[in-house]
């Protein structure tokens, strides 16, 4: 960045309690998104940088499932946030950014390389496919990803008894809580409410929502490629949309969060 595009993050340092090195890695990564042209991102103003990227995924740092995980993948992470800030924050955890997308998973690597990120691994993959994943993961992480019953369709077999998917969504919305909750119910997930945070002032409307892995997910999942979406297992009993009035849980949220 040149002339008086600095990033300044002194606030998250202190905010976030990271050290003068990790206060460097985050610099850096804000950098590249903002100037790489190759960044899978249309967030490229540094103060929009700092709050809706870095900011936004550090904030999850104030749950304790974050702060302990040890084992943590990041799905469709994209230009590699949360995973990568949340990587730099916590070098004794291990963060698999996992991608379908090939230029993606290509720029997370070189940037990877360029922060000297030694505890991040990149992998190209759908989530429903990498068999590697499956029951190791204490946290799965997922922003700006798809309605909350099929993100948790994609997390649950991936994590282990005890573990916890965490989804950043922005407005809260009944009727995908409704079918989260719905799915969680098969797939041997307990859901938390959800937490509302404020990643830099003047936020509004974000929240955290958290499904802890209570039970075993049955063997029949993941299922194949796409049939989470196709065949979501938070939609509602034939006829109670058409009585209640009420969207279908795939419907597109009100708040999207940058990518």
């Amino acid at each position: 960045m040149t002339g008086g595009s600095r990033l300044d993050l002194d606030g998250l340092q202190v905010r976030f309690n990271l050290t003068a090195q990790q206060a460097d890695q985050l610099t850096r990564f804000g950098l590249i998104v903002s100037e790489n042209d190759e960044a899978p991102t249309t967030v490229r103003a540094p103060a929009r940088v700092r709050d809706d990227h870095l900011a936004d995924a550090l904030v999850a740092l104030d749950l304790a499932v974050v702060r302990s995980a040890g084992e943590v993948v990041d799905l469709g992470a994209g230009a590699g946030v949360p995973g990568i800030p949340l990587a730099i924050a916590r070098p004794l955890a291990h963060v698999t950014l996992l991608d379908s997308n090939g230029r993606k998973c290509d720029f997370m690597r070189w940037t990877v390389e360029e922060l000297g990120l030694s505890n991040v691994s990149v992998v190209q993959s759908r989530a429903e496919t990498w068999t590697e994943g499956m029951s190791r993961m204490d946290l799965v992480t997922a922003r700006a990803l798809a309605p909350l019953d099929v993100v948790a369709e994609y997390a649950a077999p991936l994590l282990k008894l005890g573990g916890a998917l965490v989804a950043w969504r922005g407005q809260r919305d009944p009727v995908d809580e409704a079918a989260g909750a719905r799915a969680a119910a098969v797939l041997g997930l307990a859901v938390d409410e959800p937490v509302r945070v404020e990643p830099y002032p003047g936020a509004e409307h974000r929240h955290l929502h958290v499904l802890r892995k209570v039970a075993p997910t049955p063997a029949r999942f993941p299922r194949r490629d796409g049939v989470a979406r196709k065949r979501p297992l938070g939609a509602p009993p034939a006829n109670s949309a058409a009585t209640s009035g009420e969207l279908p849980p795939d419907a597109p949220q009100r708040v999207r969060r940058p990518r």
